[in-house]
């Protein structure tokens, strides 16, 4: 797994706010998803999104971490995929970061123990406060320097469970 700085200061900083992670937000259209939109005559919609997220996400769900999806979208498509992953979503979302703030506190953890996961200038909030900021490799330019990490992989092409996947490795490393 490459690292955004490959040495070995940047991989114990990472492992240091690894090991205090309990809970992991994720944006939808762009992580999920490859930020496309299939819209069909009757003017449903559908989006791609990559089976193997489900197994990082029972991996992370494993070793204890919270999990939720925080969404500006209304689509009803997400709120499907995230009951076919059972992880709790909210949707139409306007103001991410104190639902973000909200949800921490229900889990009881705070931001500090928090990582999220954003391709977008409406995730820049979130990505600004957490302990552990993560952008996909296909972000807007704009929030890429927000990134603690940035994603091999595109949104929708398995950008989720790269994610699950360095977090369950920097955890276990750590035990």
């Amino acid at each position: 797994m490459k690292m955004k700085n490959q040495n070995n200061d940047f991989l114990k900083e990472l492992k240091d706010i690894v090991a205090k992670i309990k809970l992991v937000a994720f944006d939808f259209d762009g992580v999920f998803t490859d930020n496309k939109v299939y819209v069909f005559q009757d003017g449903t919609e559908a989006v791609m999104c990559s089976r193997s997220d489900g197994i990082g996400l029972n991996a992370l769900e494993n070793r204890g971490i919270k999990m939720i999806i925080i969404s500006t979208e209304t689509n009803p498509v997400v709120s499907a995929r995230s009951k076919k992953l059972n992880i709790p979503c909210i949707q139409c979302c306007e103001d991410k970061i104190s639902e973000l703030k909200k949800i921490a506190d229900g889990f009881g953890c705070s931001l500090e123990e928090t990582a999220y996961v954003g391709n977008d200038i409406n995730d820049l909030e979130c990505l600004r406060e957490v302990a552990l900021p993560v952008v996909t490799q296909d972000a807007h330019p704009d929030v890429i320097a927000y990134g603690k990490y940035r994603t091999h992989a595109k949104g929708g092409h398995g950008a989720v469970r790269e994610i699950c996947d360095l977090v369950c490795t920097l955890l276990d490393a750590t035990n």
